[in-house]
């Protein structure tokens, strides 16, 4: 039990580790931005669909308000005829139609708080998703100078670096021992007088 347990987190862990590799900072930005994109376009969307209802119900409520209206018109000529009857039956259908006027009014104020909310939060989302971007830019600017300090410090603490100062070292020796060889030449063959 222990010898499997053991190989599930060494898999585990290097599974992990090549994730992590695998993961670019630019790339996974870009990918949240996108998703931050498509749900501003999805709200959007529901925020139009919104708006449609909202001028349907406004529609229906000038119906309403014009049938309400029509209503007692007809309610005043059946009493101006003596039809009371009539009066009645246009008084209970004037009824209905203010009813049906002031509920579709209740719920156009309902849908007029949820398209205050929905844009509110649509102007949220637009500062965060300006926010993402401009951090965005500033990440790839900070993960492109990591990326170059880490190459040359991979350069520096290489041996190939030092081999190379080495190599620098025994030359600049070789020239001082030359130079050295020279001032020894010269002060064989100087005379007294150039001395």
């Amino acid at each position: 039990m222990g010898i499997f347990s053991r190989f599930a987190d060494i898999i585990n862990s290097n599974i992990t580790s090549l994730l992590d590799k695998a993961e670019d900072p630019k790339k996974m930005v870009r990918l949240i931005i996108q998703e931050m994109e498509d749900t501003l376009v999805e709200v959007r969307s529901n925020s139009a669909s919104l708006i449609a209802q909202k001028k349907e119900l406004q529609r229906r409520v000038t119906r309403a308000s014009n049938q309400e209206i029509d209503w007692q018109a007809k309610a005043e000529l059946a009493l101006s005829k003596d039809r009371e009857d009539l009066a009645r039956g246009a008084l209970i259908e004037k009824q209905r139609s203010g009813e049906l006027a002031s509920l579709l009014s209740e719920d156009m104020s309902v849908l007029e708080e949820q398209l205050n909310l929905l844009k509110s939060e649509v102007e949220q989302l637009q500062v965060k998703l300006n926010e993402a971007r401009a951090r965005q830019k500033s990440m790839v600017v900070r993960t492109e100078t990591a990326t170059t300090r880490l190459q040359v410090k991979k350069q520096l603490d290489s041996s190939r670096t030092s081999d190379t100062i080495d190599k620098f070292e025994r030359y600049e020796r070789r020239v001082e021992e030359l130079e050295s060889q020279v001032e020894a030449q010269d002060m064989g063959s100087r005379t007294l007088n150039d001395e």
